[in-house]
């Protein structure tokens, strides 16, 4: 018997596939801006003594977090989690609180 047999596939909410296409936009951002390098392949404006070209990778690096964990988030609320229950009782189980 597997452990999918367990799991009742008809009462797990379905994931909002809107949520989860602003996901994937929000990860493909980065690889877009970083791919496009004759966008960014001078050395003006210069910040703090930094060429363009330097400070604006450094820049992707904190926005690529952002976006990251913004995009995280989005998967989390699009697919939602159903509690662990004993499907006799319908308890929720030891040890699978939320």
């Amino acid at each position: 018997m597997s452990i999918d047999s367990d799991v009742d596939h008809d009462t797990v909410p379905p994931a909002n596939k809107g949520l989860l296409a602003v996901a994937g936009v929000l990860l493909a951002l980065p690889m877009i801006a970083l791919l496009w390098v004759s966008s960014y392949s001078r050395k003006d404006p210069v910040l703090w003594g930094f060429p363009f070209f330097i400070w604006y990778q450094f820049l992707w690096v904190f926005l690529c977090s952002a976006l990251t964990y913004t995009a995280y988030r989005l998967v989390l609320r699009a697919r939602p989690h159903r509690p662990m229950t004993d499907g006799r009782t319908g308890t929720q189980r030891e040890g699978h609180t939320r």
